[in-house]
């Protein structure tokens, strides 16, 4: 029985109320002062508490499809995801604490190790010079940046954002960015890029959605603005159209295809993993819009696409068949899309909306954003 199959969620739920009716019958019958009793007390309580949070993490994940399979919760997929253009072709792409302009480095990892074979993973804070606001997160710099006779290139850049409320590490520690850019490079699958990783709000613990929130925080202008700035001040980052892409999962998918079409000049070319496509709107994120439907229905990527002309914008959109219904969603944006926006799709059969599907489609993503981002200089 799959582990989202309505029959298992039905099953669970009469289970769990069995073992509390149950419980409830058997009780008074262990009433009585002896070991053997308590222990057989403390049995049917713990086989309630199992059973009812049992049926509460399948609910939870039936409406979110975190875990699609079996498998996929013992995290035993494996495999890249196949990239389909928008034409129908298909394809696997394969320190101390120091101020460095804008940017305050806040710390080095690797130390040690030589730079010009594995690159060089900083942490970060990235002040906004003209929003106030400001973020940390982590700059990966490829080894190339610091191989001999590379020190006058500039190099593309990638920003790359968690879903909400995701800390930035999990960027490095779960999906492995910056060991996937690596591994990308020796292979000969990727050009050397900039990663900067970071959280998809600068305003936490409130969501921003990536939006200028009127009369608040403008977290778009921090990201589109602000952010480049502070890169090219304080790394080797190229200038100039081409010069930066952006990619994210969750909240971070719909804000990298969100800043694509609002400022394809900035992020020419965007991948959405998992990504939605209409801004949420909850208790994490208060009123956005100040009331304004003309500024909610801009917050919507389908509406951009039905009432505004197509930005000059390279998407992929990267999915799960089994995540619920971004793959349905997904596919509608592609359709939806006229030139000079141009939407491709990258898929997995099987996973849920979680770090293992994302790190399966994170390989080829890189690679399809590398093609779209100017060679170094």
């Amino acid at each position: 029985m799959g582990l989202t199959s309505h029959k298992l969620l039905a099953l669970m739920v009469l289970l769990a109320l069995f073992t509390v009716l149950g419980t409830l019958w058997v009780w008074p019958r262990l009433a009585v002062r002896s070991w053997p009793a308590m222990f057989l007390r403390l049995g049917t309580i713990a086989v309630t508490q199992l059973a009812l949070l049992a049926t509460l993490g399948l609910a939870v994940n039936d409406y979110f499809v975190f875990y699609s399979s079996w498998s996929d919760l013992l995290g035993r997929e494996h495999g890249t995801g196949v990239i389909r253009a928008a034409g129908g072709g298909t394809g696997t792409v394969a320190a101390g604490v120091q101020v460095l302009g804008p940017a305050e480095i806040t710390g080095a990892e690797g130390v040690g190790r030589d730079p010009a074979r594995i690159g060089r993973l900083d942490r970060v804070r990235l002040p906004g010079a003209t929003t106030g606001l400001s973020s940390d997160g982590y700059v990966y710099l490829p080894p190339q940046y610091f191989q001999p006779g590379g020190g006058a290139r500039h190099f593309p850049a990638v920003l790359v954002l968690t879903g909400f409320p995701g800390d930035a590490a999990n960027l490095v520690t779960k999906l492995r960015y910056p060991a996937v850019e690596l591994d990308l490079l020796r292979k000969g699958s990727m050009q050397p890029t900039v990663l900067v990783l970071m959280r998809p709000s600068p305003t936490m613990p409130r969501d921003s959605e990536c939006e200028d929130i009127p009369n608040g925080p403008q977290a778009q202008r921090y990201f589109t603005t602000d952010v480049p700035a502070d890169l090219r001040a304080s790394y080797r980052v190229l200038d100039g159209t081409g010069s930066l892409g952006i990619v994210g999962d969750s909240t971070g998918g719909y804000c990298a295809v969100k800043l694509g079409m609002e400022h394809p000049q900035t992020f020419p070319a965007a991948v959405s993993l998992s990504g939605y496509f209409r801004a949420a709107e909850d208790v994490t994120t208060g009123d956005l819009f100040a009331g304004d439907p003309r500024r909610r229905a801009e917050a919507d990527l389908d509406w951009r696409l039905a009432h505004l002309p197509m930005p000059p914008l390279a998407v992929l959109l990267a999915d799960s068949k089994e995540d619920g219904s971004t793959y349905a969603d997904s596919s509608a944006f592609a359709a939806a899309a006229r030139p000079p926006l141009v939407v491709d799709q990258e898929t997995v059969d099987t996973g849920g909306h979680n770090f293992t599907t994302w790190g399966r489609l994170i390989p080829p993503a890189l690679g399809w954003l590398s093609a779209h981002l100017r060679a170094p200089d």
